[in-house]
């Protein structure tokens, strides 16, 4: 298809209301019954509009430790957790879901203290069900929660100021469970993401089928692929130089792509790899990130730009060529030929950690 095709076939899906979205994360569940390895994964490609991502360890008296992806800031307030895994080998995250009921407006965005809250609390899916129901009310939040347990148990909870639906990994029949921003139990057609979702399964069809996924499945085949499900099309593979930022899995606004990979029956929790590409995800590579163990480019450091992952900026630094259009619309438009050769020597960076952190 020519470019000039796609091109008013995107412009016609409304650029100006689907960009006005910064919160567009996408993510999935997966039973170990349908990995290559066996061990569960639960996964967040996440859209911010909070620059330079960090991960932290978290220990406070009398509660779990944890690992948890905060936001960049001027400080180091660690009171909301974005994703993360605990001791217990419990992990959390979450996507907006725009078609579940309204928040009230003086209660809102609290998603991330009730992760926070969640890992430094909670063993089990069955715990934090627990939590949801038992918080005061309303919640704040309006959202797909995704958790799995260090039994492999996991399942998206998808929950608004007053109730929440369940949905067990137990019961998908590929052994997936795939979110982006709109949840299945709310209002028909509505919320966003459905080109993405679409996207998702595509790309992974051919590991579902076999049940092979990897974290790399995520972090690589996914938050790399700018496959688009209603054109059909991967523009990276069609020889254009430009296409347009819209219903892509890695979006301009993307700021990190994590796969938490869980453990085998009879492992402790310290067998929990975090994958963690912080920053615009085709710019970046993941770091492989332990409970006891975080790489320094992934710990916030100070500066003048505040608490950031040295990683985050340097995948940033190297998205501003690939958006280099600033005036009118041009932060649309993504210049592929620069995008492919750095795509290219960072997926080689992601391949050699993912080798050099086998277990």
């Amino acid at each position: 298809m020519k470019f000039s095709k796609i091109l008013a076939l995107m412009l016609a899906g409304a650029l100006s209301a689907v960009f006005s979205v910064a919160d567009a994360c996408t993510s999935a569940i997966v039973s170990g019954k349908a990995t290559a390895s066996g061990r569960p994964i639960l996964w967040k490609n996440r859209d911010t509009s909070a620059d330079g991502n960090f991960l932290y360890r978290v220990e406070n008296p009398g509660q779990i430790g944890y690992v948890g992806l905060f936001n960049g800031s001027d400080s180091l307030d660690l009171s909301e957790a974005w994703m993360g895994m605990n001791d217990a080998g419990f992990a959390i995250m979450n996507t907006v879901a725009y078609n579940l009921p309204e928040n009230d407006p003086e209660w809102i965005d609290r998603e991330g203290i009730v992760m926070a809250r969640a890992l430094a609390t909670c063993r089990t899916v069955d715990d934090f069900e627990e939590l949801l129901r038992t918080l005061p009310k309303p919640l704040g939040v309006r959202t797909n929660f995704g958790v799995l347990d260090a039994a492999g148990n996991g399942a998206y909870f998808e929950t608004d100021d007053w109730n929440y639906e369940r949905f067990d990994l137990k019961d998908a029949p590929d052994g997936i469970l795939i979110r982006t921003n709109y949840a299945y139990s709310g209002q028909p057609d509505e919320g966003m993401g459905y080109i993405r979702h679409a996207n998702v399964e595509y790309i992974l069809k051919d590991e579902i089928a076999t049940h092979s996924i990897t974290p790399a499945s995520l972090t690589e085949d996914v938050s790399r692929s700018f496959y688009h499900s209603v054109l059909g099309n991967d523009m990276l593979e069609m020889g254009d130089s430009w296409t347009i930022d819209q219903d892509f899995v890695p979006r301009r606004s993307t700021q990190a792509t994590v796969a938490i990979e869980g453990m085998l029956p009879g492992e402790s929790p310290e067998a929990q790899i975090m994958w963690a590409n912080l920053g615009y995800p085709p710019c970046g590579h993941v770091v492989a990130v332990t409970l006891d163990h975080i790489p320094v480019e992934a710990l916030p450091a100070g500066g003048e730009a505040g608490y950031r992952s040295p990683m985050s900026l340097v995948a940033d630094e190297l998205k501003l060529s690939v958006f280099p259009m600033v005036r009118g619309n041009g932060s649309h438009y993504i210049h592929l030929d620069a995008l492919r050769p750095i795509i290219e020597e960072q997926y080689k960076i992601s391949l050699g950690n993912y080798a050099n952190a086998r277990r």
